[in-house]
């Protein structure tokens, strides 16, 4: 486990701070919303704002459509393109508690990382990253250090929501593997707490004062399968066989493009309008009126002058259909097979599927997507615009087909049969084309689950009450809560999406002296806010069915289930009595920028 909460409070409290700065200090670097929702999350309340001082490096210009938290009051903000230690001592890096790099460049995160130790090598240091294989090369080099993905964070919750189940949250605690699930899956004695009640989509109700009013609950694992490990076997035995015929039919309509279809069309009512004109004239049966259209048009005929006036001016307009009729004959053998083998290279030629999901973008999070649910044994079909994109090569090792081409079009989710399958999750990183492939996907199947990344947490939400869709997340939203509290080195255990919620399970630690020293365990539940789920004495075990009667003492640890704002008024309430302010010291400074 991490330094306690309170050894690493006393830590830094005796860091000599520059000009006497009595708040501690936090840089953080980012681009994208992931460094809004930090900044969110580190300031909490109107208290804590007051407690810390937050700088904020972003590039001279906005490079991303969403919000990065230049724009938020309370925040010094410096403009900076290169991460350097120049940049650093301008933010006055130096005597600051902690450090968060959230660009998504692991390799310039670990240059910026390199700098910053130069400026301050006490440096508490948070850094974003995909590759987990340079991760274990940064808590090497800085030990001091929490190496974290969003993508990682974010992705069970996007699995769970393709196939209608809670996050599949599983962590260890206190000798106990606990899991997040509906309470009609487990058994009643295997339940540790309520966690949400989620029967109102439209009124999620979070950490309910009363167990049996929840319907996501947390469990300890007794070795029987949860959440959605259960959905997942459920959709992989309801899949149907693949339908050979249809996939032939699928071929031979990707055979010509449209155009030349309709000409060809068009073409032929011509020819048969004619040849009937022509058996008519020619006073001729049908089959023998067949016969002399298509020898007429096809290949001509040898002129004969005995024929009447109207016989000979069909067989000369047969002719000169004819002659059209060839060349786009041509034409379409040619296109046809272009299209074909290029249907097939990009998997527009895909059998009919119906009980699998559909993955829209490989990029970070459609990749760690679509290997979960691989690895649940359900079937996938991903699309994305580019044949190279990130996941391209683990989708072709793991047989998952990939149809190249914009999921904002019909045409490229039919070929991913959208209309038969049994969810649809958009995380492309564009929120356009998402909303574009999702409202398209509701309209191919009304009654298709929809699985929608927004990057701003308040358009989700308003998309997904105007549009009706099922579920609208953003990876940031999702991730800030655990960069935030890794930042400032909290032991954070388990990260619980819950609709728009994110709980957080921690350990925290009681100080001396602190409002809690002396309170009833009864104090720490706070109905929507805070839930306790164990208590231990220093060197103890944890006890998971404490009696709230239990008085509070100095070194006792909490374990606790919470939302970010209970967690922040909880850790104020277990840290140690402020020291008073000297009188010469300076007043807080308003942001800069």
């Amino acid at each position: 486990m991490a330094e306690p909460l309170l050894d690493r409070a006393l830590r830094a409290g005796r860091r000599l701070r520059p000009n006497g700065e009595p708040r501690a200090h936090y840089v953080i670097c980012g681009q994208d919303p992931l460094a809004y929702w930090v900044v969110r999350a580190l300031r909490g309340g109107e208290t804590q704002a007051k407690r810390l001082r937050i700088t904020l490096i972003v590039p001279e210009r906005r490079r991303s459509p969403g919000p990065d938290g230049r724009d938020l009051p309370g925040v010094e903000v410096i403009r900076a393109d290169r991460l350097d230690e120049i940049t650093f001592r301008r933010a006055g890096l130096t005597g600051a508690e902690g450090l968060a790099l959230l660009h998504q460049d692991d390799v310039g995160n670990m240059h910026a990382a390199l700098c910053a130790q130069e400026v301050e090598p006490r440096l508490r240091l948070v850094v974003r990253m995909f590759n987990t294989g340079l991760a274990n090369g940064v808590r090497q080099i800085f030990p001091d250090s929490a190496v974290l993905s969003d993508t990682s964070m974010a992705a069970p919750a996007f699995v769970a929501a393709a196939l209608g189940e809670v996050a599949p949250t599983h962590f260890r605690h206190g000798g106990r593997t606990l899991y997040v699930a509906r309470s009609d899956d487990v058994r009643p004695n295997d339940i540790v707490c309520g966690v949400a009640d989620t029967r109102d989509p439209q009124q999620v109700l979070v950490l309910p004062a009363r167990d049996r009013d929840a319907d996501v609950v947390l469990a300890e694992a007794v070795g029987r399968p949860a959440g959605a490990e259960l959905a997942a076997r459920r959709m992989a035995r309801a899949r149907r066989r693949r339908r050979p015929v249809a996939m032939v039919l699928r071929a031979i309509r990707s055979f010509a493009s449209r155009k030349i279809g309709i000409a060809v069309i068009l073409l032929l009512a011509v020819v048969g309008v004619l040849g009937g004109l022509y058996a008519n004239a020619a006073h001729v049966n049908l089959a023998d009126a067949v016969y002399l259209a298509l020898v007429t048009t096809l290949t001509g005929q040898d002129p004969d002058t005995a024929k009447g006036a109207a016989e000979q001016i069909m067989q000369v307009v047969l002719n000169l259909a004819g002659l059209a009729l060839i060349p786009l004959i041509t034409a379409v053998v040619v296109d046809g097979v272009v299209n074909a083998r290029l249907a097939l290279h990009t998997g527009r030629i895909l059998p009919e599927r119906s009980g699998h999901v559909v993955v829209v973008g490989l990029g970070n999070i459609g990749t760690r997507v679509m290997a979960q649910l691989n690895d649940f044994g359900l079937e996938v079909v991903a699309i994305d615009k580019n044949r190279d994109a990130r996941g391209a090569g683990l989708a072709r090792r793991l047989g998952v087909p990939l149809v190249v081409g914009d999921a904002a079009q019909e045409e490229t989710l039919r070929a991913a049969s959208v209309a038969t399958c049994q969810a649809l999750v958009v995380v492309s990183t564009d929120d356009g084309a998402n909303l574009r492939a999702a409202l398209n996907g509701r309209a191919i199947n009304d009654q298709l689950r929809v699985v929608l990344r927004l990057f701003d947490g308040d358009f989700a939400e308003r998309v997904q009450r105007a549009f009706g869709i099922g579920t609208s997340r953003s990876v940031s939203y999702l991730a800030a809560p655990s960069f935030a509290a890794a930042l400032l080195d909290r032991a954070v255990i388990a990260t619980i999406p819950v609709g728009r919620h994110a709980l957080l399970v921690t350990e925290v630690a009681v100080a001396a002296g602190s409002a809690l020293d002396g309170q009833p365990l009864a104090t720490v539940n706070k109905a929507g806010s805070v839930r306790l789920l164990a208590h231990a004495r220093a060197g103890q075990r944890y006890d998971w069915t404490p009696e709230r009667r239990r008085v509070i003492v100095a070194g006792d640890r909490l374990t606790v289930m919470a939302r970010r704002a209970g967690l922040n008024a909880l850790l104020r309430k277990a840290a140690p009595p402020e020291p008073e302010t000297p009188p010469n010291a300076p007043e807080p400074r308003e942001a800069t920028e």
